[in-house]
């Protein structure tokens, strides 16, 4: 599956940037891609793609993209706990969009990272991966959505990591990426909870100086 999908993506790529190259368009947008028409290059339509797809766009620089993803993500978290496979994305997160250069390296990168993950995920320890799981990974999903909303430098990349790799050891059912999703999403809440500490620090000391 995942071969034929980072196949499928790279071609999708090529034939980008050859648009790109030999027939500019009057619209730059005509060489945009939506999260929408990202999802259709997959042909399907399952939670975990969908998760992973959003995850991923957290980290480019879209302004409120992360803010709104985040929220989206929400929405994925509930639906996962309760059990459901499949989800349909409302118009208006369908239609976020990248610029021309991010849709190159988006396409890219996705397939780089199906690529690696065909060689490397595996069935293993499945009881991570078992159904009677999913309400656990559907709370931890929404905690990960909870440390992206905040605005923090950098503070998206370790929770989007942690469901990236959530997804891929869950389509692969590969417990051992589980385990490590999850303890990339635990270094995501150490960072959270260390920027909270220095903010207060920060606070404190204000106050100090503060004639009051």
């Amino acid at each position: 599956m995942s071969e034929r999908l980072a196949q499928s993506l790279r071609s999708a790529a090529h034939a980008h940037a050859a648009s790109a190259r030999t027939e500019p368009p009057t619209d730059p947008a005509d060489l945009r891609l939506n999260l929408a028409e990202l999802l259709q290059l997959h042909g399907d339509s399952s939670t975990a793609v969908v998760l992973m797809l959003m995850a991923l766009l957290t980290v480019v620089p879209i302004a409120g993209a992360g803010t709104v993803l985040s929220l989206g993500i929400l929405v994925i978290a509930w639906g996962w706990a309760r059990g459901r496979d499949s989800v349909d994305l409302p118009d208006r997160l369908g239609a976020l969009s990248l610029n021309e250069r991010w849709t190159g390296r988006c396409l890219h990168g996705l397939a780089w990272v199906y690529e690696r993950a065909n060689r490397w995920l595996r069935p293993r320890w499945l009881v991570l991966s078992h159904g009677a799981t999913r309400w656990g990974w559907g709370v931890w999903i929404a905690l990960m959505a909870g440390v992206i909303f905040l605005p923090l430098p950098l503070g998206n990349v370790l929770p989007s990591m942690s469901l990236i790799l959530l997804s891929l050891g869950w389509m692969f059912r590969d417990g051992m990426a589980l385990a490590v999703s999850a303890l990339t999403g635990c270094a995501a809440l150490a960072y959270t909870a260390s920027l909270a500490h220095l903010l207060v620090q920060l606070v404190d000391r204000a106050r100090g100086w503060l004639p009051i």
